[in-house]
């Protein structure tokens, strides 16, 4: 932690390092309700401005879900979406889903999850996705 602190405070640091500092905010939280969103939404943010990509979008959207709820979040994630490149990724229609899914929007939740299922050929996340397909009511 102290190498990676120095490392954020110098000028020459790179995407490595601040992916190295939002793996280190998710490892020093107690919990995911404790995790400090505030400071991993500021983190991807300046990852966006070195390394700019789709993915990267999409994991701040979901941050910015966990610090301002699903709402906020599922206006970044359809922002992302609509941008087409992310449109046969499976994880971007997941996170999708659980935003609907956190609002209560049962039909567009299953909705998402199918599409992301469809999308997906590991087995592992296809019995995550329909695990929760079968859980919305």
């Amino acid at each position: 932690m102290a190498l990676l602190e120095k490392a954020l405070k110098s000028r020459g640091f790179g995407s490595y390092t601040l992916q190295a500092a939002i793996a280190a905010v998710h490892a020093e939280a107690e919990s995911v309700a404790l995790t400090d969103w505030r400071q991993i939404v500021a983190l991807y943010g300046r990852l966006i401005r070195i390394q700019p990509s789709p993915v990267v979008e999409l994991n701040r959207a979901v941050a910015v879900a966990m610090r301002d709820g699903p709402e906020a979040g599922l206006a970044h994630i359809d922002a992302v979406l609509e941008d087409g490149e992310l449109a046969n990724y499976y994880l971007a229609h997941s996170a999708r889903a659980d935003m609907y899914r956190r609002l209560g929007r049962t039909a567009e939740a299953r909705s998402s999850y199918e599409k992301a299922l469809a999308l997906t050929q590991q087995e592992p996340e296809r019995q995550f996705l329909q695990k929760r397909i079968r859980e919305l009511k």
